[in-house]
């Protein structure tokens, strides 16, 4: 007897989750090479076959991290059992991105950017980065958003 062939495909990346990975690429780039984030976001856009992506949300995010960086490391070192030199450089993107969206965007839920922040670790990140990311950006959030927080009642409604 065979297994049927029941895979279920994989939906489609929204387009912010694909901004999300772009940010993640040019943070990742800048994290190495220190380059300027106007270069690395032109390089970036230039790529072929990036699929459907927020051009703006993109932006938003890859210059509003770049630019905040000192403040989003002080926010994220205070909430780390290591030093941010000892962070593998997607964690370290990963969580400047959570802390940059929890800090500069709360018109989005604070469980979308950790979830997103979750999301991008797994794919991009070591084995177990993604609960170092989820435990590490809970408690920014609990600082950050602390009124969110203490609010909300664990249901999510529609």
């Amino acid at each position: 007897m065979s297994e049927p062939a029941t895979k279920a495909k994989a939906l489609p990346k929204s387009s912010r989750r694909r901004s999300r990975e772009l940010a993640l690429q040019g943070i990742y780039q800048w994290r190495l090479t220190n380059d300027d984030q106007e270069q690395i976001e032109k390089q970036i856009r230039a790529e072929k076959g990036m699929g459907r992506y927020d051009a703006e949300f993109f932006s938003k995010l890859l210059r509003g991290v770049l630019t905040q960086h000192t403040e989003l490391e002080t926010v994220v070192a205070m909430h780390l059992d290591r030093t941010l030199d000892e962070l593998s450089p997607v964690e370290f993107s990963v969580l400047l991105i959570g802390a940059y969206e929890l800090i500069y965007h709360p018109e989005i839920p604070y469980r979308v950017v950790i979830n997103e922040a979750v999301e991008l670790a797994k794919t991009f990140g070591g084995t177990d980065g993604h609960k170092f990311v989820n435990g590490v950006l809970d408690k920014v959030t609990a600082q950050v958003r602390a009124v969110e927080v203490g609010g909300d009642s664990g249901k999510i409604v529609v």
